[in-house]
């Protein structure tokens, strides 16, 4: 069975997010290969959707290494996200289907609920996944891609510091829900403007020091990362 590309890219991507690559770091076909337990081809391929993304570069006699992006291009990516977020949101209010809306509001109900507990992995988890519903809802397939990209590029990008009241910060999703329900595209988006603009401002940049990178490189000198196969067909 050959194993899909966009399966290896997931892979490597989550990696150069979660600095498993470090920044600048070469990507090599055969370590890939030998890490994700896959053959070249496919490790190819997918660093040419990541290059294609801005997580991988080519670099003259290097080859594809892992992008080293600038203090502006990541203050940029707030800023895209900034003004984006609130489309998709506005665009939901107009597209979004029954089943978006279930899945919404159960996403709230569970991220209240982990909210007064305290459960803040849970809630991490939570919120991406509202947001990814809430991209979804909004019927652009390009929009909701783009969004999708620049939460992957921030949480590569950023530390994230968890909201001051969860508690708070939940009743906000709950309200661009209701928005979203009634079908009332500007109060969603001026609710959306409102929490994006108050979530960006809890991102640090994280651009780790030399001894965290070489723990990272140390780390897929000596590892295997088998690709997901969940959900392919033999």
């Amino acid at each position: 069975m050959r194993i899909p590309a966009h399966s290896v890219c997931t892979a490597i991507r989550d990696d150069i997010v979660a600095g498993v690559h470090e920044r600048g770091g070469r990507l090599t076909e055969e370590l890939l290969a030998r890490r994700y337990g896959v053959s070249r081809v496919p490790v190819r391929e997918a660093l040419r959707t990541l290059e294609a993304e801005g997580f991988v570069v080519t670099r003259r006699h290097a080859g594809a290494c892992v992008a080293e992006p600038t203090e502006q291009e990541a203050a940029d990516l707030l800023e895209m996200r900034r003004l984006l977020e609130p489309l998709g949101a506005s665009r939901a209010a107009q597209r979004r289907t029954d089943a978006h809306l279930k899945v919404l509001r159960g996403l709230v109900r569970l991220g209240q609920e982990r909210a007064r507990q305290g459960n803040s992995d849970d809630l991490r988890s939570l919120g991406g996944w509202f947001h990814e519903t809430l991209a979804q809802a909004s019927g652009s397939p390009v929009l909701t891609s783009m969004l999708t990209q620049l939460r992957h590029k921030i949480a590569w990008m950023y530390a994230v510091e968890g909201p001051p009241d969860p508690v708070a910060y939940w009743a906000e999703h709950g309200a661009i829900v209701d928005a979203v329900a009634r079908g009332d595209g500007e109060r969603a988006r001026a609710l959306t403007a409102l929490h994006t603009e108050q979530a960006n401002a809890g991102h640090r940049l994280r651009f780790g020091s030399g001894a965290e990178r070489a723990v990272r490189a140390d780390r897929v000198r000596n590892s295997q990362h088998p690709v997901n196969m969940t959900g392919l067909r033999h």
